[in-house]
């Protein structure tokens, strides 16, 4: 699987599985990206970075990649072994689902969430750490 930012800058390249899609509705993405975020995310070692992501710590435990020309929103790198990265940065068809919604307690007052996925109003470690 390739994927990349806007202007090209910053290309990547997964070996291996893909988690399932996730939405994140916390506070931090919606700040980051405008909305709502949906990301996937593989073994950090299968993840192949081409350019310069700047990246922007977030957090005391995370950081947030970007491209610095475009602006692109590209990775979420906290704990874990795996790499966050931002489905709609993705070259064509991807085959993955999404498999449910976190921070759902955080979401905007303008949209309405699924009946039919899992809505965690928090984190759900279930969700966002499995890779399949």
């Amino acid at each position: 699987m390739t994927g990349g930012c806007l202007c090209g800058a910053v290309t990547y390249r997964v070996t291996g599985a893909l988690r399932p899609v996730v939405a994140c509705h916390c506070t931090q993405c919606r700040k980051t990206t405008g909305n709502f975020v949906t990301a996937t995310s593989a073994l950090r070692e299968n993840v192949e970075i081409q350019g310069d992501v700047t990246w922007f710590a977030s957090s005391e435990t995370a950081k947030r990649g970007f491209c610095g020309t475009c602006g692109s929103n590209l990775f979420w790198d906290g704990p874990g072994i795996n790499l966050s990265i931002m489905a709609g940065t993705l070259d064509g068809p991807t085959g993955l689902k999404t498999a449910g919604h976190i921070f759902c307690a955080d979401k905007g007052d303008y949209y309405d969430l699924p009946a039919d996925l899992p809505c965690a109003a928090q984190a759900d470690p279930d969700l966002t750490t499995q890779v399949l």
